[in-house]
């Protein structure tokens, strides 16, 4: 009997995530919550100077920004939003590996009485300052 108890405590916590995935998650929650704060700065310290970041639409075209054109449009759409924006994560798909993770994020972005829905695919880089966006493609619903 102890080998059987043994063997089911141990496995209790397999289904939690692991520290350096608990990590992922944490710089993913910081990504949407420094854009939702408008803290452009600390938005543009998730990605690695020589990401890219495409958007896909409905109809299956897409169009790839670098990062200084990706990050002036997305202070350009909180400069002129007329109403606040905050985008929150809903559900995270994390894949790790050594020094490269993959994510699929589906998210929620609420702009007055409008709300909506899409997914964001990351591809990150373990770097000497930790985890960085090296690609990102994102569509809506």
């Amino acid at each position: 009997m102890v080998p059987l108890f043994g063997f089911l405590l141990a496995s209790c916590g397999a289904d939690k995530p692991s520290t350096p995935e608990l990590a992922v998650r944490a710089f993913l929650e910081s990504y949407f919550s420094t854009w939702s704060k408008q803290d452009m700065e600390g938005y543009g310290r998730h990605f690695h100077e020589s990401a890219r970041v495409t958007y896909v639409d409905n109809k299956g075209q897409s169009h790839t920004d670098g990062l200084s054109d990706f990050l002036f449009g997305q202070k350009m759409g909180h400069q002129t939003s007329p109403e606040p924006m905050k985008e929150v994560p809903e559900q995270m798909r994390i894949q790790m590996h050594d020094h490269v993770v993959q994510a699929q994020v589906k998210w929620r972005l609420t702009k007055g009485a409008t709300v909506v829905t899409g997914t964001d695919f990351f591809t990150l880089i373990r770097t000497g300052e930790g985890w960085r966006i090296i690609n990102l493609v994102f569509n809506n619903d």
